[in-house]
């Protein structure tokens, strides 16, 4: 995926920030779309590779927890940045030691202690989180806006060509609280077949590394003569989700991933998701308050659409966190 010009006005130049996570393209993904909306260009991103026990303590902190990221992540606490932005249980760790030291820290997702050890947490509301430090958002932090999209439009012109309707179809993967096999996906094709032999158009097609490959591989059959496009990895080149994401008229999503649905709302397109009742714990509430909210509808065979209000919640977050910490 991605990244596109960023436009927010940047923070005193005197402010060096650092972005932390440990690499993950979810916690990546956050951490710098936070930084974006931020406006710090400059940021520093460190990648955290935790040793032995740290891997499994953090973001406990204890003896000996400045050596958990090597050498050179403890010589640089000497010099610790005026902000520090992470994501994930590694990057809380680091945060922490960074905190210590004088940063400001803003660290996103629950690190599950309690939230006084940073200046700022940034939680999903499904995970409950409260405190006075806290800031709820619904869904995840991530870099779609009006510009990423017009950006995403301009780098993949020829899809402007494809028959309308264009319904981009985002599938995820397996996780712990939803299952997705091939009895789920076909739950998934049935009625989407029904509206595309209905109202025509096209199909834009993306897998994610989640997708079992049996999958990709039935998906790959089934849809070789659509008109459209198929991305189910590597091998059919550079991956068009942003593309998928700027010229669709319609999204629909399988409901295991809460970054891939929070990008899908993002845009102004209506997003229909494949059974969202089947959906457990906090991606059930996530979706649950997305339902409540009008922004979803539940996978139908007539993808009608409907008025929807963009969910920006990037922009929102990052103008509180601003606030909150005056920066300029």
């Amino acid at each position: 995926m991605e990244r596109f010009a960023r436009t927010a006005t940047p923070v005193a130049a005197t402010a060096a920030a650092w972005t932390l996570s440990d690499g993950h393209a979810g916690n990546l993904r956050q951490v710098q779309a936070l930084a974006r909306a931020l406006g710090l260009d400059a940021a520093q991103d460190w990648t955290l590779q935790p040793r032995a026990p740290w891997r499994w303590l953090a973001p406990r902190r204890l003896p000996g927890a400045d050596a958990a990221f090597g050498p050179a992540f403890a010589a640089a606490l000497a010099r610790p940045p005026a902000l520090a932005l992470g994501c994930g249980r590694q990057a809380a760790l680091a945060t922490r030691l960074l905190h210590a030291r004088g940063a400001r820290v803003v660290q996103i997702l629950d690190p599950r202690l309690a939230p006084a050890h940073w200046d700022l947490v940034l939680a999903p509301q499904h995970d409950r989180l409260r405190g006075d430090n806290v800031i709820a958002l619904l869904g995840s932090l991530h870099p779609v806006d009006d510009l990423w999209l017009a950006h995403a439009r301009a780098a993949f012109p020829a899809l402007a060509q494809l028959p309308q309707p264009r319904t981009a179809v985002l599938l995820g993967g397996p996780s712990r609280h939803v299952r997705f096999d091939r009895a789920r996906l076909e739950a998934l094709l049935a009625p989407l077949d029904a509206a595309l032999a209905r109202t025509g158009g096209s199909l834009l097609l993306t897998a994610s590394r989640r997708t079992p490959a049996p999958l990709r591989e039935l998906l790959r059959r089934r849809y070789a003569q659509a008109p459209g496009l198929r991305w189910l990895g590597p091998e059919d080149g550079a991956n068009p989700y942003p593309g998928l994401l700027g010229w669709a008229d319609r999204i629909v999503c399988s409901p295991d991933s809460v970054n891939m649905i929070s990008e899908a709302c993002a845009t102004a397109m209506p997003v229909f998701v494949s059974e969202p009742q089947r959906a457990g714990g906090r991606v059930r509430a996530f979706l649950d308050a997305l339902l409540a909210r009008g922004r979803i509808r539940a996978l139908d065979a007539t993808l009608a659409p409907f008025a929807v209000e963009p969910l920006r919640e990037t922009a929102r977050v990052a103008a509180e966190v601003r606030q909150r910490l005056r920066l300029a």
